[in-house]
């Protein structure tokens, strides 16, 4: 049986082109530091949702929809903590990564928990 969790993964199930960003501190002329996403990779990958939910925070209502993306394993997705601090963009859609698994640790398939809707940066 092939598929996502088996970890052989048909071509066909990774067809979202997804872009990876990571943050990078600058200062602009007058010294502050400004933040902003610089691409680091893109790859072929897969998304799935899972959940979503609405929240009245100063009195708007904002949502976020939780989802997994699944991506072949690359060196870049190695630590988890560095992964986190990233985030993927698909289109016009942001997606906030919240965690990393690399599936059984044979460096074949990573599947990162993420969060769309409510952008941290």
């Amino acid at each position: 049986m092939s598929g996502i969790n088996s970890f052989s993964v048909r071509s066909g199930t990774l067809r979202k082109r997804l872009t990876f960003q990571t943050r990078q501190a600058t200062q602009d002329a007058s010294g502050q530091q400004t933040n902003s996403w610089v691409s680091a990779f893109t790859c072929w990958g897969e998304i799935q949702p899972i959940s979503g939910r609405e929240l009245l925070a100063a009195q708007a209502v904002q949502s976020e929809v939780t989802h997994t993306v699944t991506v072949r394993y690359r060196s870049e997705l190695a630590v988890p903590k560095v992964v986190a601090a990233m985030r993927i963009l698909y289109g016009t859609r942001i997606f906030n990564i919240a965690a990393s698994m690399n599936e059984d640790e044979r460096n074949r398939v990573v599947t990162l928990m993420v969060s769309e809707g409510m952008s941290n940066g």
